[in-house]
């Protein structure tokens, strides 16, 4: 059975059958008082449910409405080569959030690891690196070309190095003939590359002690760092308070066009701003990118937890249904993916066209989500009717 777009916006859904024994009572389907995204546009992207990627939807039109609204409420905003203005403040909000001294704003996420690192390491140009991590895959061996350090890949295929694979590491660099200094740890956490998996507050903190017992400082790329919102044990302050360093992304889920922020002690930051410069990404402007993000962070914490919470609400129904299974990432952010019977393929791809929910596309049966802020849009019910056909 198939339904339209009027059925879907004007069904209440107050309980959800899943076949001839199971059911949901509505309690299960509605997550409670969830909290509205944290910008509106006038586009259709405003409705839209898009289980893919991990920001809000967004169109060229909405996003200039959006910059003209945030001009129009705040003052102060303009800067002169990032000085000043809303970048200014976005990396006073920055310190405060991840508990470090200093911040500065980067115009990449790819220039804020190579610099982190850089900092880091000094003269002993050796770093460690996870395998699958975004610096040692995806940065054009940046930090090797520009900065002649060396990368040191581990846990290749995994989301993180164990204990062992770090020790011996630092054993193979250290002991020897020729013995060669490690310079930084430098740990991903979501990894994009394993589908979201994350380092927890106890891997973290066991890495924390080794790399202190042989003075080794600590970078995190959390560039996805804040979908850990909601997490069991997970405190944005708490588990950046083992890095030296660290970066977040501005426009994967904080609404900017580009951007990132670089955190750690003055001195290390007064070096970044210096190595920024060198490198060229001193801007004239980069209010542009701030201001969106700076509104952003306000309540970003609530706002994430209660996507996780929503996701786990809808993963959790859809665990009940006869010829779906759910399988989870381990230590996982906001990614899981859908393995679908043939009989309930039949109507999908209509289904969630008519219910406004996009989507990657199925293949071989199975379906890869991605929760965002546009989860919040719509409760249990209305997208396991999606998914399912039931109602």
């Amino acid at each position: 059975m198939t339904f339209n777009r009027r059925q879907f916006l004007g069904s209440a859904l107050p309980m959800v059958a899943l076949g001839s024994s199971t059911s949901l009572a509505a309690s299960e389907l509605t997550s409670p008082n969830p909290p509205t995204p944290y910008y509106t546009t006038t586009t259709d992207a405003d409705t839209q449910v898009v289980l893919a990627g991990d920001s809000l939807p967004s169109s060229p039109l909405g996003d200039a409405n959006r910059l003209q609204a945030l001009i129009n409420k705040h003052r102060a905003i303009s800067d002169s080569y990032l000085n000043g203005g809303a970048v200014a403040a976005l990396e006073e909000k920055f310190s405060q959030l991840l508990g470090k001294e200093s911040s500065v704003f980067m115009p990449t996420g790819t220039m804020a690891n190579h610099i982190a690192i850089r900092i880091l390491c000094g003269e002993a140009k050796h770093a460690l690196v996870q395998q699958e991590s975004h610096v040692y895959r995806d940065e054009s061996n940046c930090v090797t070309t520009l900065s002649g350090i060396n990368l040191v890949p581990l846990a290749a295929g995994k989301t993180a190095p164990t204990l062992t694979e770090l020790s011996d590491a630092i054993q193979r660099a250290e002991i020897g003939p020729y013995p060669i200094k490690v310079g930084a740890i430098s740990l991903e956490s979501p990894v994009r590359r394993t589908q979201g998996g994350t380092l927890s507050n106890g891997q973290i903190n066991e890495i924390a002690k080794l790399a202190r017992s042989k003075q080794i400082p600590l970078h995190l790329d959390g560039a996805r760092l804040l979908l850990m919102c909601g997490m069991p044990g997970f405190d944005v302050k708490s588990y950046c308070q083992f890095f030296d360093t660290v970066y977040v992304s501005l426009y994967k889920y904080l609404g900017a066009p580009y951007g990132a922020i670089l955190s750690g002690s003055k001195i290390q930051m007064n070096k970044a701003r210096e190595l920024r410069h060198i490198f060229g990404g001193t801007q004239s402007s980069g209010w542009q990118a701030a201001l969106p993000a700076l509104d952003a962070l306000e309540g970003v914490e609530q706002r994430f937890a209660s996507v996780r919470q929503a996701g786990e609400y809808l993963l959790s129904a859809l665990e009940k249904i006869d010829g779906i299974t759910v399988h989870r990432v381990e230590q996982g952010s906001n990614i899981a993916t859908l393995a679908f019977s043939p009989t309930r393929l039949v109507g999908l791809e209509q289904r969630l066209k008519d219910a406004d929910i996009k989507t990657r596309k199925v293949v071989d049966g199975r379906l890869t989500i991605q929760f965002n802020e546009s989860l919040l849009r719509r409760d249990t019910g209305y997208m396991v009717a999606a998914l399912t056909g039931m109602h």
